[in-house]
């Protein structure tokens, strides 16, 4: 029997779109620089150029603000290291739950770091961040402040519009991680207040190797690589135009259908609960992007469930990709004060464009088994 082939991991990267693949196969058939003159350059330009309208499209943003970068990881590091220097800030003010490019990025500036707690259900603690923003204008402290907007690993969706009116209107900087959020909330960057927001490619089915930075004017000069003037003087390099090309195609397709999604959540949370009453499904009380369910039956721990429903051909995951290797506790759940014995229990289904009510089905028999296996062996997992 051949067993069933379930990719449920769509927060750590999502299967490469037609759209994309087709995009990127035919910038890859032509040939030179996208900054040269002559007509194969100029060629080059005009298909980075269309996937930049696309990108920016998608993020309500200005074709202008979308800077190019390696990744997302990439462009959060250029707007927290190279951010913090152009704005002058003499700390940064960021949360217990943000991704671990965020938390290294921050830390490799040797800046005092200021860090906002999680509420139970996910949230960051909005009177904490007043509290740090009415010190640091006590103290002449200028702020560069750094949230997440969606949670990678419980998809809680983060107040940015309370956050936005906190910060917005004062002399900080306010820079979001929107990774999670890309394609799936409208950013409306050009209208809102963060200064700079983060996006990437694969996780709406582009190719990895590309992200962007999306920057307001006046943080045009906020470099990480000077290179050679490409990307308007904000990040040098040879622009990789069939990358970008696919990242545009992606973002054009990447309609999100919301009411599917939740119809997969509605689905998977049921079926947990029948199969297991004691399932506990992380930040269920907050608001959720709709994709991801972050869940834990007591005893089971993640590792051994991990493996075993890979054996059954089920892709799922514990949390961040990014932590590959680390299979545990969470440093999000440890924020939200999830006991550590649970925490080492979450499972993370992500769904996306090529989930079906089939991969549901298929994943809860599969969990079913696992399940029963695990009440027969009568130990903690």
């Amino acid at each position: 029997m051949t067993r069933p082939s379930v990719y449920l991991d769509h927060n750590a990267a999502a299967p490469l779109r037609p759209e994309a693949r087709d995009a990127l196969l035919s910038a890859l058939a032509l040939t030179g620089n996208a900054s040269s003159v002559h007509t194969h350059g100029r060629a080059l330009r005009d298909v980075m150029e269309t996937g930049r309208q696309q990108v920016a499209a998608r993020a309500g943003a200005e074709r202008r603000q979308v800077v190019f970068t390696s990744s997302a990881t990439e462009a959060i590091t250029q707007a927290i290291m190279a951010g913090t220097k152009v704005f002058s800030a003499g700390a940064i003010v960021t949360s217990m739950g943000e991704h671990a490019a965020v938390l290294k990025a921050v830390e490799a500036t040797g800046l005092p770091v200021w860090t906002v707690g999680l509420k139970e259900d996910g949230n960051i603690d909005l009177d904490q961040l007043q509290s740090f923003l009415s010190r640091a204008d006590a103290e002449n402290i200028t702020l560069f402040a750094a949230f997440h907007w969606v949670n990678n690993e419980t998809g809680v969706v983060q107040p940015i519009g309370r956050i936005s009116a906190l910060v917005g209107p004062t002399r900080h900087t306010l820079f979001i991680d929107a990774v999670q959020a890309y394609g799936k909330i409208d950013l409306d960057f050009a209208a809102s207040a963060p200064d700079m927001v983060a996006i990437s490619g694969h996780k709406i089915g582009a190719p990895v190797g590309i992200g962007a930075l999306l920057v307001k004017g006046h943080a045009d000069t906020v470099r990480l690589i000077p290179g050679g003037g490409q990307e308007q003087g904000r990040r040098g390099g040879t622009e990789p135009t069939a990358l970008i090309a696919a990242f545009g195609a992606a973002a054009a397709a990447s309609e999100y259908d919301a009411q599917s999604m939740l119809a997969l959540v509605d689905q998977l949370e049921a079926g947990l609960k029948a199969l297991a009453p004691d399932v506990v499904i992380f930040g269920q009380t907050a608001q959720r992007v709709g994709n991801t369910v972050n869940f834990a039956v007591p005893g089971l721990g993640n590792a051994t469930a991990m493996m075993s429903l890979d054996l059954m051909g089920l892709s799922i995951s514990s949390g961040s990709a990014c932590s590959s290797g680390k299979v545990g506790a969470s440093h999000v759940l440890a924020a939200m004060g999830v006991p550590k014995a649970l925490a080492e229990c979450a499972l993370r289904v992500s769904f996306g464009w090529t989930s079906t009510s089939e991969d549901v089905t298929a994943f809860l028999a599969g969990f079913e088994k696992l399940l029963a296996r695990h009440k027969r062996s009568g130990t903690a997992a």
